[in-house]
């Protein structure tokens, strides 16, 4: 038997359901795998509340690291005790082992440690995307970042200010804006700050911002879009406070002929090829010391819903994993 978290129904952290899950041997280009830790993302606490719905009951989690414990017929490109990643669609990470396609994993190079691959994949190929391809940076711009203390935000700072970016990182507290100052922001703004918009554009000479990278979603949404320089890019890619509500598209018009994207991190990463060739330039950038990825705060797997307070209560900084 296999020990998982199960959302049985929708809600708060609390239907968070500890359960035996039993898994058949691997089949026919199969891989099992022991996870040895778990990413938590802010996309868990959607698939348990239902924002993204999935079908009940259902796993939560989409990224771990491990190693491999048995390979199915059909394998050649993996042995037992290789230490691999995964990240993606459908979730079910949240256990101690799982089932996977041999072709979506993706190997663990020997200088990572496994809390850090688990904690970085998905964070860290949402910075690659945002960065590269949301709005592709260059050296001289300047970008808001929201949440720049949190998981993706210490890695998309660090990333972008080795690319000559200048970042301006939102927070919420000044123990926030120090760490978000020593992972590559230039500036920071609070969030709650009365004349945010004016901050902004103070930083920029008036100019306002080539790119605004917001996870926030409905709060947020016209604040930023008042942060962009003409003709600058609007990135909303998260919904801490709700989806963004419909909207007239001459909003954009007359803020300058914006650039408006929803995007998501697994239309970048759909085949195997992609998975790896993202996964090899997050690698690249923590072994070259552009990006330190940070695991500040770990939690038993079973102790999950506490794991999702926390995020939800804006109480954790960098990177958090679920040790089975």
């Amino acid at each position: 038997m296999n020990g998982g978290i199960v959302v049985e129904q929708f809600g708060g952290p609390e239907r968070l359901a500890w359960r035996e899950i039993e898994l058949p041997p691997p089949g026919d280009g199969e891989v099992l795998v022991a996870h040895t830790a778990i990413g938590l993302n802010f996309i868990d606490t959607y698939h348990r509340a239902g924002l993204y719905p999935l079908e009940l009951p259902a796993g939560i989690g989409t990224e771990a690291a491990g190693k491999v414990v048995a390979v199915g017929s059909n394998v050649s490109e993996w042995t037992v005790g290789d230490r691999v990643a995964w990240l993606g669609l459908p979730p079910g990470t949240y256990a101690e082992q799982r089932v996977y396609r041999s072709g979506e994993l993706i190997a663990i190079p020997s200088g990572i440690d496994d809390k850090v691959a688990a904690a970085c994949l998905l964070k860290g190929l949402t910075a690659w995307y945002l960065l590269h391809h949301s709005y592709a940076v260059e050296a001289g711009d300047s970008v808001l970042l929201y949440a720049a203390a949190g998981g993706v935000g210490l890695i998309a700072a660090q990333w972008a200010s080795s690319l000559g970016v200048r970042v301006i990182g939102v927070v919420s507290t000044d123990g926030k804006a120090e760490l978000a100052r020593a992972h590559g922001c230039a500036d920071i703004v609070f969030a709650n700050d009365a004349n945010f918009v004016e901050r902004v554009r103070g930083m920029t000479d008036g100019n306002g911002v080539a790119a605004v990278y917001d996870s926030v979603g409905r709060d947020t949404f016209y604040q930023s879009l008042d942060c962009l320089r003409p003709h600058g890019t609007m990135v909303t890619y998260g919904n801490a406070s709700g989806p963004v509500e419909p909207f007239s598209p001459m909003e954009l018009a007359k803020r300058g002929s914006l650039k408006l994207t929803r995007p998501a991190v697994f239309d970048f990463i759909r085949t195997p090829e992609e998975r790896r060739s993202a996964a090899a330039a997050l690698f690249n950038a923590i072994d070259s010391g552009a990006v330190t990825v940070r695991v500040n705060q770990t939690y038993a797997l079973q102790d999950a819903a506490e794991a999702h307070r926390d995020l939800e209560a804006r109480r954790t900084t960098g990177s958090s994993v679920l040790l089975p």
